[in-house]
């Protein structure tokens, strides 16, 4: 008897044994299934996030429960927000600590250096912080250092226009007293009407360069491209300042390579070498001379303007495009110079697709080099019986005549 019941105990301890080996097969294969599941929904939803985060037009970055990095907008890198899988800057962490806390969106404008390297550029950002659940926080920042720099540039543009515009007012309003107390005298009337009329000229000049600047750096502004021949612009400009060359006794030399053709604007490249001629004359010596020099190198038209003046510090030259900057402003204050033409050439240059360049040295004089791109030649119109290529004129003999 005892030996039967040990028969069945024997068979009722197998019966569970398998029995649990079996439920263990089931549930492993059913876990083994629901993980292969989940990993390719895993993937799925990882990939959508990231695409999410890269179609956002602001610079994103996802942070988790522990401050890691887990996503990132490649922007965010190279803008320097974040570095070795984390935020770069202080601020930032405390504003996403902040954030997890309350569990509600932050707003903030933050001022932050690019890098870590001493005097790299700050950028400006309005940020953004909005909880997630799990603890992680994104992180939206928007770059405000284009429109930070030209609100900077507006305020400085105006404070310098209205310093400048003051300087002649003023004189022009007391030379209009003191003529009016010096009634009795035509000759002090005369000499202060001389002075009125300087202060007149001078402030004509600084409004009418100044809306011309204004017009270069509009954003609608468009040059009305054209083949123009680089001779005329030389010589047009030459004769403009063709007066007060020779009221500085100051001989200007042309020369160079010819037939040269830039597409362009007549007009604006006329006024960026007239103010170029301005300014040499401006700083040249009696009894000198100002050259001009044309010459295509590689495809670029380049026109030198070269000097016999005082010449420029290396600190005024890295300077001297810069609105109102002058060199000398006792000596511009007496020339007339408004501190405008230089930047409207680097404007002008800038609209034509070029630039402009200066050497100098100081005791030695300056060079200032306009570049501009050489234009493509015209096709040549095709020959035909009504507009003959070789017409023969009233002399009978198709030669060319000297100009007289």
């Amino acid at each position: 008897m005892e030996q039967a019941w040990l028969m069945i105990g024997v068979g009722v301890l197998g019966l569970f044994v398998g029995a649990s080996a079996a439920l263990a097969f089931r549930v492993s294969e059913r876990s083994q299934r629901g993980s292969a599941v989940s990993e390719p929904e895993n993937r799925v939803l990882d990939d959508d996030v990231a695409a999410l985060l890269a179609a956002l037009r602001s610079l994103s970055v996802l942070v988790g429960p522990s401050g890691e990095v887990i996503r990132a907008a490649p922007g965010a890198y190279t803008d320097g927000l974040v570095r070795s899988g984390r935020l770069a800057h202080p601020p930032l962490e405390e504003l996403v600590e902040r954030v997890r806390r309350s569990g509600s969106s932050h707003d903030e404008q933050m001022i932050v250096p690019r890098s870590q390297v001493p005097g790299s550029d700050r950028l400006a950002f309005d940020v953004r912080a909005a909880p997630l659940t799990g603890g992680r926080v994104l992180v939206l920042a928007e770059d405000r250092t284009a429109e930070r720099r030209v609100e900077e540039v507006r305020r400085d543009f105006v404070a310098n226009v209205s310093h400048e515009l003051k300087t002649p007012v003023g004189a022009i309003a007391l030379l209009a007293e003191t003529a009016a107390d010096a009634a009795e005298d035509p000759e002090a009337v005369r000499r202060f009407a001389a002075g009125m009329q300087r202060e007149t000229a001078r402030l004509s000049a600084l409004v009418q360069e100044i809306i011309e600047l204004s017009r270069l750096q509009a954003p609608e502004h468009e040059v009305d491209f054209v083949q123009v021949p680089l001779e005329a612009v030389v010589a047009e400009a030459v004769d403009r300042v063709a007066v007060e060359a020779q009221a500085r006794d100051v001989t200007i030399v042309v020369g160079g390579q010819e037939a040269l053709r830039v597409q362009g604007d007549h007009a604006l490249l006329v006024t960026a070498l007239r103010n170029l001629l301005d300014n040499a004359l401006r700083y040249s010596p009696t009894g000198t001379r100002v050259s001009v020099g044309m010459r295509e190198v590689d495809g670029i038209v380049e026109v030198a303007v070269v000097d016999q003046g005082v010449g420029l510090s290396a600190e005024d030259a890295s300077r001297v495009f810069e609105r109102f900057y002058r060199v000398d402003p006792a000596r511009s204050r007496e020339t007339g110079g408004t501190g405008l033409g230089l930047s409207i050439v680097k404007h002008v240059a800038a609209n034509h697709g070029g630039e402009v360049r200066v050497w100098s040295t100081p005791g030695r004089g300056s060079t200032f080099t306009l570049r501009i791109p050489l234009a493509d030649p015209e096709p040549a119109p095709d020959p035909s019986p009504q507009h003959p290529a070789n017409p023969i004129g009233p002399a009978g003999d198709g030669a060319e005549r000297e100009n007289t």
